[in-house]
């Protein structure tokens, strides 16, 4: 089992020696990952679980934030929970996502994207929103495209195109996808290197859509058992419910710690789970 954590502005607020702490802090403890959420957007309304957000909640750029902790850590892995790719320009994306990958020395590779759930979102980004499936996967598939290109170029929209720097030692990055649906688990299983559900399933649904994941896997030609499963964990959980986990094939556990002692309950979990 792999560990990760999360970190959001939203919650943690926008104080740079706070989120460098606390990066440096979980890559010290022995985790493997550090994860960030997105939104583009807020508006009055926007609900997430039946829960209003506040629309002064300070969402950084994913991005530019993990480029800031890669510059301040030299070995957790990087990722995003979730990314929200039908709203991103696949050029532009893969442009910035190899950058990452390159002056990280290959660190950018937890890449995980969702559809995103607030209509008023897509509304604002110009995007329909009940299309937002298809565009997501047209945009999985541009970035393979764009980073497996050459000097020769590939074509986009009828434009030979080349798209350089490249990820870092690779033509290209992993990308798991995210989401509590069966679109979801299937997209997982057609196009993505791992799945990530959201929290608002029950057991036996988690359990189907996994197991939709790999059989829709199969059923294009994939090994489902090269497939990474991620789910989200309590930073409170003990080692005997990380077993359980680990039985039902789970393969990395992200928590995201809450309150002001922050650095200790990463500590006491690293402890925990001997993650040194």
């Amino acid at each position: 089992m792999k560990f990760g954590v999360s970190y959001s502005t939203a919650a943690q607020g926008m104080d740079p020696d706070r989120l460098i702490r606390f990066a440096q802090h979980a890559e010290a403890s022995g985790f493997e990952s550090f994860y960030v959420p997105e939104h583009l957007v807020l508006h009055p309304g926007a609900q997430v679980y039946g829960h209003e957000l506040p629309t002064d909640l300070p969402f950084a750029d994913p991005l530019d934030l993990l480029t800031f902790v890669a510059a301040a850590t030299s070995r957790i892995v990087l990722g995003t929970g979730v990314l929200l790719i039908p709203y991103r320009h696949p050029i532009v994306l893969a442009k910035r996502l190899a950058t990452i990958d390159a002056l990280s020395r290959g660190r950018m590779r937890l890449l995980t994207v969702g559809l995103g759930s607030l209509p008023g979102e897509a509304a604002a980004m110009g995007v329909d929103f009940a299309g937002r499936g298809r565009r997501a996967d047209e945009t999985i598939d541009a970035l393979r495209l764009l980073w497996g290109g050459d000097e020769r170029g590939v074509d986009f929209n009828g434009v030979p195109v080349c798209v350089y720097p490249k990820p870092f030692g690779s033509d290209l990055l992993p990308i798991h996808v995210a989401g509590s649906s069966a679109a979801a688990a299937r997209r997982a299983g057609r196009r993505g290197s791992g799945y990530f559900p959201g929290g608002a399933l029950t057991p036996e649904q988690r359990a189907a859509r996994w197991e939709l994941v790999r059989s829709t896997a199969a059923e294009h030609g994939r090994d489902p058992d090269t497939m990474e499963y991620t789910r989200w964990g309590s930073i409170d959980a003990d080692p005997s419910h990380v077993e359980a986990l680990v039985a039902e094939g789970v393969t990395r556990l992200v928590v995201n710690p809450y309150g002001e002692d922050q650095l200790d309950q990463l500590s006491a979990f690293a402890s925990r789970h001997d993650l040194s």
